[in-house]
């Protein structure tokens, strides 16, 4: 054991305000796992809602595992120090369940590094009684479990609020009648919302195609994916307070779901009917912040469509207090919002239009025009702010040269009217390879060709080299399309995913996908057909598989969709 890893995790817990500590004995110790830095995963709010719901159970307490940065895990695995708890600084092995949460296809990777390093068999086949039970949640374990599933051993399927607890409930009741392992699983199977895969077993054609996915037992032939019917009842709001965070702000979700439609984006299908929490609860979570005097994060799929935004920023500014948003929509920002971000001293807006043509955004169901743009970027200079960053992607389904071109041909315009306006601001592109997503209308497309995105940024980057004040940023390509495979792998990944642990990382992936006998291609650039058996096809995500395809279609044809909002007229696309 190494005290100075233990003295250090004791030192930053000092300095952290509002974690729970509870004596040893008495309760299931569930670890709260987040695959990347404390950086990162204290930043997380879905992080802090399920440590805060799991503390505040009488039977289980609930401690927070990070992955440490690269010379504090050389250190851990020089001292053969296992993983280390922030809370009693316990090792991972010590707890009953270890619970993911899993936002980015990338920290797969961390997830086994963690599990090593934590002592915690790899390999879901090859733990015991002794062993902890490993669950997963989050976005990525939500809309394909599959690469994960040699791993998890069993998947939090949606919104975790109300199914962890029954998974807690049904766990608690199998450990109190002295269940095994494997009817420990039968049991949580049965819970909604939970996917077991070791009771489901996959098939494949000559062709390498998913032939059939059979239940095995009494397990439920699709998981369905759960949801939180009103958002009051579940707090949303920073729990653990510290400096140490990626944005350092006090973050409070204003809603969840988008019904916006955008044809790429999961959180709008998986999550689709949207919610708004009251704005009353909204203000009590402001009260509460007030105590840290940190900026408020405002946190939503699209902030600026919540229907109280004028007043909530209001209010925040009322309580002496600033605010701060990731991004938002151009065409449902307001003058109000707008000026409550400069008057908090936000210095940038970032806005997403996906796409530089009229065309793309059609493909994509963006609903954004440039006057859209344009407006958003005139209130932001009557406000004072100088500096504007766009979303941009490239690779899309029905894409041209022309389409590229036409990023380049937006930017520079904008940029002219920062300059017409006399302001000396900058303009940045984020611009990122389009990787397809289960549960969308995209999950059918293939991705774009390596060499055509290299040859799209080299493009983009030469016209606008010489255009002052014009800046261009992008992701490595390459693990981009790492985050394709893993996006819609199936089990088959899985095994590539432990060969690339064993070598090394993500940096061996290529070649372990190779080593086990996987064509990258067959996953990146196949178009599927309508009627193709999914890996993810025993998931419910609540909205019907035809109704994506027709969606897949209407981009061909650039038809809109119209957006459904707050008050679901219950059209019967999806279940909510």
């Amino acid at each position: 054991m190494n005290w100075k890893l233990k003295e250090k995790i004791a030192a930053r817990l000092a300095r952290e305000q509002g974690y729970y500590l509870y004596p040893a004995g008495g309760r299931a110790r569930f670890a709260l796992a987040y695959p990347n830095s404390y950086f990162v995963g204290m930043s997380n709010l879905g992080f802090h809602i399920i440590y805060d719901i799991l503390n505040r159970r009488p039977d289980t307490a609930c401690e927070r595992f990070f992955l440490p940065d690269g010379r504090e895990l050389d250190e851990y695995r020089r001292t053969r120090t296992p993983l280390l708890s922030m809370e009693t600084q316990s090792s991972l092995a010590d707890f009953d369940v270890v619970g993911f949460a899993v936002s980015f296809e990338m920290d797969y990777f961390h997830l086994l590094d963690m599990l090593e390093a934590g002592r915690v068999p790899v390999l879901a086949a090859e733990r015991d009684e002794r062993s902890p039970l490993v669950i997963a949640g989050g976005p990525c374990a939500t809309f394909n479990p599959e690469p994960l599933s040699l791993f998890v051993d069993a998947f939090i399927i949606g919104e975790g609020e109300e199914t962890v607890g029954r998974f807690m409930d049904a766990y608690q009741v199998g450990k109190t009648g002295g269940a095994d392992r494997a009817e420990t699983l039968r049991r949580l199977s049965r819970v909604p919302g939970v996917y077991v895969p070791s009771l489901y077993e996959h098939t494949y054609k000559i062709s390498d195609e998913l032939d059939d996915i059979r239940p095995l037992g009494d397990a439920p032939a699709r998981v369905e994916r759960q949801w939180v019917k009103n958002l009051d009842d579940y707090p949303a709001h920073t729990v653990v307070v510290t400096d140490e965070t990626e944005f350092n702000l006090y973050l409070i979700e204003t809603a969840r779901g988008c019904g916006r439609h955008c044809r790429f984006c999961m959180a709008g299908y998986c999550f689709r009917r949207p919610r708004n929490r009251s704005l009353d609860v909204l203000k009590g979570a402001v009260k509460d912040a007030k105590a840290y005097g940190k900026r408020i994060g405002l946190m939503g799929a699209a902030i600026s469509d919540y229907p109280e935004i004028d007043a909530l920023s209001e209010y925040i500014l009322s309580e002496g207090l600033t605010m701060s948003v990731a991004s938002f929509r151009a065409d449902s920002v307001t003058e109000t919002m707008i000026r409550s971000l400069a008057e908090s001293g936000m210095k940038t807006i970032t806005l997403a239009p996906e796409a530089g043509s009229a065309k793309m955004r059609a493909v994509v169901n963006k609903g954004i025009d440039e006057e859209h743009l344009f407006r958003a970027m005139e209130l932001g200079m009557a406000a004072g702010i100088r500096h504007y960053r766009l979303y941009i992607m490239i690779g899309l389904p029905y894409e041209t040269e022309e389409d590229v071109d036409a990023v380049a041909d937006l930017a520079g315009r904008l940029k002219d009217h920062l300059e017409a306006n006399e302001s000396r601001g900058t303009l940045t592109l984020s611009v990122n390879p389009f990787i397809p997503k289960p549960f969308t209308p995209f999950q059918w497309a293939p991705m774009a060709d390596k060499k055509y995105i290299e040859a799209a940024l080299k493009r983009l980057k030469k016209t606008l080299s010489g255009r002052k004040g014009v800046e261009l940023i992008a992701e490595p390509v390459k693990s981009a399309y790492i985050q394709g495979v893993l996006a819609r792998g199936d089990r088959r990944v899985s095994r590539a995913l432990y060969c690339a642990h064993q070598m090394g990382g993500a940096k061996a992936f290529h070649r372990a996908m190779k080593e086990e006998g996987l064509e990258e291609a067959f996953y990146l650039h196949r178009e599927s057909g309508r009627q193709d058996l999914l890996p993810w096809d025993a998931l419910d995500m609540g909205m019907r598989k035809e109704y994506l395809y027709e969606e897949w279609e209407r981009a061909g044809r650039l038809e809109a969709t119209v957006p459904c909002f707050d008050g679901c007229r219950r059209c019967g696309v999806c279940k909510g």
